[in-house]
């Protein structure tokens, strides 16, 4: 079965069992949530749709960007991205996972974010039947 891995540089700490995900977090200066869709395919992480609650210093309205329902609507034409790179630290915050209709910071999987250890990777992978604790799969 395939789904996503968190991890970084190949090492997986953890594995999700989900074929489709949301991607949330809030913009560090300007307090506005940004969303991406992805579906987890064997090439990569597909971007679908995205959503931005409004705009301002350096996250500027994608052109074709439709607002429905308080957010703005858009789509990116975007090669599979296999990983996904995100910067993670404690003044940034943390990024949510949400599938199955429910979000989860990633911290559930990864612990909080430390200035250590800054960034982690999402990829699509082969989710393994583990006996032992460790990759963890929720």
């Amino acid at each position: 079965m395939i789904g996503l891995c968190l991890g970084l540089a190949g090492a997986v700490w953890a594995q999700v069992p989900t074929p489709v995900f949301t991607l949330a977090w809030t913009h560090t200066i300007e307090k506005v949530r940004w969303e991406e869709d992805y579906r987890v395919t064997p090439e990569g992480l597909v971007l679908g749709e995205a959503r931005v609650k409004g705009s301002g210093a350096g996250m500027e309205i994608p052109h074709g960007a439709e607002l429905r329902e308080g957010s703005w609507h858009y789509q990116r034409q975007l090669p599979p991205l296999q990983p996904l790179r995100l910067g993670r630290t404690p003044e940034a915050g943390d990024y949510q996972l949400c599938f199955n209709q429910q979000c989860q910071w990633l911290s559930a999987w990864l612990g909080p974010p430390q200035a250590s250890q800054p960034a982690v990777e999402l990829w699509g992978c082969e989710l393994e039947v583990a006996s032992s604790p460790r990759p963890r799969t929720f």
